[in-house]
């Protein structure tokens, strides 16, 4: 390829110069070559024009740079959409594992496909799932159809936990990240902990596997996350710790026992506090979730808990937002005691 062979002294002029001239090719490295240094030009780039500046042409071997791309803008350039369909491309999406999950906007249903693959691609991704809904009922189940690849159940590794799920059949919110990882610095140890609503796993495991809890009784409604929960026990070596339940979680035998609560669901986790406050101490601290309009936090929340613990008192210890939910809608986290 060729180069600008320029005076050393005269390098970052040259540099500027050939720059302004949209000469440089940026994904080849510089050469040194003693009293001068060998500038890589762009292919299209005259060598009249850069004679012109003074400076000599030479031909040389490049060594091309390692250049980052965002993972969008190698899928844009993979699929080469009009721009007005490049714009609507999702910036944002959940990788499990090796399986993909992504958004699309109706104007991309036509291309769905070839998208997919471009994503798959770009993200190392076996497979990819279109998300078609929210995540509704008591089941929490996921609406998903497959557009790339084949087979939806994966391992997917977060603070050192493993977690075996089939992506189209139950959930795994990535936005708990951060409250998994506060719940994993907790310190039970030599507690009885209660996670009301388990699901696969999410706060069972950090809970049991770094909080060192000593029993972990982990409820679960929905049978498919409750087999894949009795999966994550035993990949992550907590089966002498978590005892997976079966069932409703209102079902519970026994009452006064557990040290600690959490409640990860929302929606309409104040029914469910009845059943907490039966099975937690007194003293025993309980992690309530819920989603509350912005404007009427911690108001609304903390009238749900008062009109549950009736006479009883409380010590809230904690308020924190977990994520954004909604527009001016946002998922809340408060840490209480139970007196």
């Amino acid at each position: 390829m060729r180069f600008a062979k320029v005076p050393r002294p005269r390098g970052q002029e040259a540099q500027k110069q050939l720059m302004r001239l949209d000469a440089v090719d940026r994904d080849v490295r510089i050469v040194d070559d003693g009293d001068h240094i060998l500038i890589p030009l762009m292919e299209s780039t005259e060598s009249s024009e850069v004679r012109s500046l003074g400076y000599e042409v030479v031909e040389g071997a490049g060594e091309r740079r390692i250049v980052y791309r965002s993972p969008l803008t190698e899928v844009q350039a993979r699929l080469g959409l009009p721009r007005q369909l490049e714009r609507l491309l999702p910036s944002k999406w959940e990788l499990l594992g090796d399986v993909l999950v992504l958004c699309l906007p109706p104007e991309l249903e036509v291309e769905k496909e070839r998208i997919a693959s471009a994503y798959a691609h770009v993200l190392k991704a076996r497979a990819v799932c279109q998300e078609l809904g929210a995540i509704e009922g008591a089941y929490r189940t996921p609406q998903m159809r497959v557009i790339y690849g084949q087979g939806t159940e994966t391992v997917h590794r977060e603070n050192r936990i493993l977690y075996k799920l089939d992506v189209a059949k139950v959930m795994f919110s990535s936005g708990n990240k951060e409250e998994k990882q506060r719940m994993a610095k907790l310190d039970c140890r030599g507690e009885t902990v209660v996670d009301m609503f388990a699901g696969i796993g999410y706060f069972a495991l950090p809970i049991a596997k770094h909080a060192k809890a000593s029993r972990v009784i982990a409820c679960e409604i929905n049978p498919t996350a409750h087999h894949y929960l009795m999966e994550n026990v035993a990949l992550n070596h907590v089966h002498d710790v978590v005892d997976p339940y079966l069932g409703d979680n209102r079902s519970l035998p026994g009452q006064g026992f557990a040290d600690r609560i959490i409640m990860g669901y929302v929606g309409t986790t104040h029914e469910f506090l009845p059943k907490a406050l039966s099975l937690v101490r007194p003293g025993g601290i309980i992690h309530y979730h819920e989603t509350c309009p912005v404007d009427l936090f911690p108001q609304r929340t903390m009238a749900n808990i008062r009109s549950a613990t009736g006479e009883r008192g409380i010590e809230v210890l904690r308020l924190g937002e977990v994520k954004s939910f909604a527009p001016a809608i946002s998922h809340y986290v408060i840490d209480f005691r139970a007196l």
